[in-house]
């Protein structure tokens, strides 16, 4: 399966349209049906379910345009680290980085700001999600970098740890009795619906702070987004713990913040793949990140 033709299959899912699709690729509609008819052969699955006025994917055709983005992702960036090391002094590129809701992000964003003063020809790709979903696109080389809350297992990855401390706070509804308190307790929250981030190491953490407060089956829901936690939050469903980093920027005057006593404290770390090759705009950005991380102070 040439990749030439996985970006003519992935040009068909975003038009919709073989017609379409033929037009955007600059090549004939007749090429690119019996291009696509050859995919399907080759591979014994259909991909398209064949409409009037728009085709959608089949099962296969939705496991297939997964695989073709990560492939042709993959693909344009080692394009891409090759023509950095071609480049000479005049160092360009894309640094591609993935990174939790955390506070983390505005020391990381203070870092960016300095590396491209001295790097303008330098740009950089985010990636939001949680570590597992961080880690996953790691893995598979397409990310450089990973800006993870602790607890996480490190046995793959490299890293350096940030020098910023994560408060973890809890999101209630307006008119809340907890709204009233200035910090809330385990006691606080005991037999109160919880809504908890998504990974188990977390979790884990969590339930060791609420002691024999915690009860499993109080976990409403569990969420790795704090907006869409903070919406169930303000219809009454529970309330949520989340880093303080990841609800400084949400507006939304039904939900109110209160921080957590005993203060509850969590750490994050930036990491890469172990025995991975970086191109040279990622080794540079690492370079950096080294440099302010021993200059500042926890």
């Amino acid at each position: 399966m040439e990749l030439r033709v996985l970006r003519y299959f992935l040009a068909v899912v975003r038009e919709e349209n073989i017609l379409r699709a033929s037009e955007v690729l600059h090549i004939t509609q007749p090429s690119l049906s019996r291009q696509l008819a050859q995919m399907e052969e080759e591979l014994g699955a259909r991909l398209f379910e064949r409409g009037n006025r728009k085709i959608t994917l089949t099962e296969a055709g939705m496991l297939l345009r997964r695989r073709a983005e990560e492939l042709v992702a993959l693909a344009d960036k080692t394009e891409q680290e090759f023509a950095e090391l071609s480049g000479g002094d005049d160092v360009s590129g894309i640094i591609s980085i993935g990174s939790g809701e955390i506070s983390a992000v505005s020391e990381l964003a203070k870092m960016i700001k300095a590396f491209s003063e001295d790097h303008s020809n330098i740009s950089f790709n985010f990636y939001s999600g949680n570590a597992d979903n961080i880690k996953d696109q790691i893995d598979q080389g397409l990310l450089d970098f990973g800006l993870l809350l602790e607890p996480v297992e490190m046995e793959k990855y490299d890293y350096l740890r940030m020098p910023v401390k994560e408060h973890w706070v809890v999101v209630v509804p307006k008119g809340s009795p907890l709204a009233e308190k200035a910090s809330v307790t385990p006691q606080d929250l005991q037999d109160t619906p919880l809504i908890l981030p998504s990974r188990d190491r977390v979790k884990a953490e969590l339930a060791n702070w609420l002691g024999s407060s915690f009860d499993k089956k109080n976990v409403f829901s569990s969420n790795n987004l704090i907006n869409n936690a903070a919406l169930l939050v303000e219809q009454g469903l529970g309330v949520a713990l989340s880093i303080q980093g990841a609800v400084s920027l949400y507006g939304n005057d039904k939900v109110c913040v209160r921080p957590l006593y005993p203060d509850l404290i969590s750490t994050s770390v930036i990491v890469w793949k172990k025995h991975q090759p970086m191109g040279v705009a990622a080794t540079k950005f690492l370079d950096r990140i080294r440099m302010s991380i021993e200059h500042t102070k926890v």
